[in-house]
Order: C-alpha cells, then sequence, then structure tokens
C-alpha cells in the first residue's frame, strides 16, 4: 500500500547515499535516482543538494523527511495492528528488566503497551543484568531487557537504544573544581559504583580496561545496588560516579550533580532485548514491535 517511492526518498534521506540506499532496497542506482527525480518533479522542489559524491537535503527535503517519517510511523502502525487482530493477545508476559532500564526507561512503554492490550498481563521482574539472565535461562520470564551483552550461551540479544556512561559528582563538591580531568587521575578520586553483576559495572571495568586502566587501582568507596542509592550518596558526599546520563538528567538539571569529562574515555552502550536463542514466541514479538514503534530511547 505504501508507495515505494517515498520509501526511497526516506532511505536516501536517512543514508544521504545512492549507493547505499540501493543496496537496502535491492534496486540499481539509477532506479534509485530515478524514484527521487519522480518525487522532485512531481512537488516541484529539489530534495538534495549535490557536490560530487556527497549529498544533503534541501530544506524542501528536511519538510519531506518529517512528513515522510510521520507516514511511514503511521503504516507501520495499520501493520502492527491489524497483525495483532489475528493473534488472541492474552495471557501473561513477564518481562525481566535490569534496574537502570526498569527505574528510567520502560515504564512508560509498559504503560501504552497495556493500553492497547488490555487483555493481557504483564509481569515486570527487576535485577541486575546477571539476575535478568538467569531468570531467562530458567524459563521464568519471557524476555529481559538489560544493560550490555555479556554473550551467554543460549541468550539471543537484540541492539534497541544506545546509552552512554559519565562520571558525575555533587555541583557543590569543594574537591571537583576541573570540569575535565586525565583519565591517570581517576584513580585518585574516591568512587560509588554498582554491585558485583550488575551490568553498568560490566560496561565500565571493560572500558577503562580497554583505555589502558585496570580497574583494580581505583578506589571503591562503597557499593550500591541502585542508581537512586548512588545518586542520593553523591549528593552528601564528596564521591563520584559512573551513571548514564539519561538517569541524571533532572538533577543536572536542577544544578544538583555535574559531569566531569575524562580525556581519551568515552563510555557507550546498548540496552539489550534478550530472550533464548530459537524462542518465536509471538507476544515477544508484538512487544518489541511496540517499542520500536514508540520510539524506544533515552
Amino acid at each position: 500500500m505504501l508507495d515505494f517511492r517515498l520509501k526511497v526518498f526516506y532511505i536516501v534521506a536517512k543514508r544521504l547515499n545512492f549507493t547505499k540506499a540501493a543496496e537496502e532496497l535491492f534496486i540499481t542506482q539509477p532506479a534509485v535516482s530515478k524514484h527521487i527525480h519522480e518525487i522532485e518533479s512531481f512537488y516541484k522542489s529539489k530534495l538534495f543538494e549535490r557536490n560530487g559524491t556527497r549529498i544533503k537535503l534541501t530544506p524542501a527535503g528536511e519538510i519531506l523527511l518529517r512528513y515522510a517519517e510521520e507516514i511511514l510511523n503511521i503504516y507501520r502502525d495499520i501493520e502492527f495492528d491489524l497483525a495483532a487482530l489475528t493473534k488472541d493477545v492474552k495471557g501473561t508476559l513477564k518481562i525481566g528488566a535490569s534496574t537502570t532500564v526498569a527505574q528510567y526507561f520502560i515504564p512508560e512503554h509498559l504503560a501504552s503497551f497495556k493500553r492497547k492490550f488490555s487483555d493481557l498481563k504483564i509481569a515486570l521482574f527487576v535485577n541486575n543484568t546477571e539476575h535478568i539472565e538467569n531468570l531467562l535461562l530458567e524459563n521464568k520470564i519471557n524476555l529481559g531487557i538489560v544493560e550490555g551483552q555479556t554473550k551467554r550461551k543460549n541468550i539471543k540479544y537484540i541492539p534497541l537504544v544506545k546509552d552512554e556512561i559519565v562520571l558525575c559528582t555533587s555541583a557543590s563538591n569543594p574537591t571537583s573544581k576541573k570540569t575535565t580531568i586525565a583519565l591517570k587521575d581517576l584513580p585518585q578520586l574516591p568512587l560509588v559504583i554498582r554491585e558485583s553483576g550488575s551490568g553498568t559495572r560490566e560496561v565500565i571495568i571493560a572500558a577503562l580496561k580497554k583505555a589502558g586502566l585496570n580497574s583494580a587501582s581505583l578506589n571503591i568507596d562503597m557499593e550500591f545496588e541502585s542508581t537512586e542509592s548512588i545518586k542520593s550518596y553523591l549528593l552528601s558526599s564528596n564521591c563520584y560516579a559512573f551513571l548514564s546520563v539519561a538517569s541524571i538528567f533532572k538533577e543536572l538539571k536542577n544544578g544538583e550533580l555535574k559531569i566531569v569529562d575524562i580525556k581519551e574515555l568515552e563510555i557507550e552502550r546498548f540496552f539489550y532485548c534478550i530472550t533464548q536463542q530459537g524462542d518465536t514466541h509471538f507476544l515477544n514479538d508484538i512487544f518489541l514491535k511496540h517499542l520500536s514503534l514508540h520510539n524506544f530511547k533515552l
């Protein structure tokens, strides 16, 4: 039902490369150019500025891209809702979520999913990444959403969204006068950190190791089992902590916490949906589709 030319424009606008768009769409590059030319002729507007092999959107192209995204989302909603009608969406969906995911990202998506499928019961289990993976392998949950991937056997990891982890401290910390420090200075700072088994902790340790810093050299002041506990501790101490930037939006806005950049260190990770290898349960597919349609993001 969707006009293929609009899809061609959308892919070209996102990739800003005719060759890559052709490969993704399984058509030739001349065919891509033909579709774009037809759209430009119809709207009597130039959609791309061409400079050698590089292209960029014109103001008209920017406008059309916004509408194209809305139209494509509507078509995906139609496909999703009609497909859901052919299934008996009832029963119980058991979802596991690591602590950060459960506190800051998943609740609103669970609420919108429940509104769409009111006959479906949802149970949410919250713990660290290691424990959620164990629940999955023990068949106690249908799927999980965790921080990072440990690549455990029999678990399929599906990337959902990228997150950034930053070093932060209290804005009133008298020992923190610099907004940027060198990586070699990190062991001198008192740190609070998540407990063993936490996905966040594993990602931090891996990133430090890759940057050439042994985690054994860190000055660990205390360990906590939740981000909220860490934030509260930071506000009452002169310690530092690595936290998801999305988890401290409110504190940054209110001027309670501040970020301290570390030279030569960036910590990024994905949040992953985990299922058992070979699991094709339609409730899992429906929930993942719902997340993608409702822009699951940080």
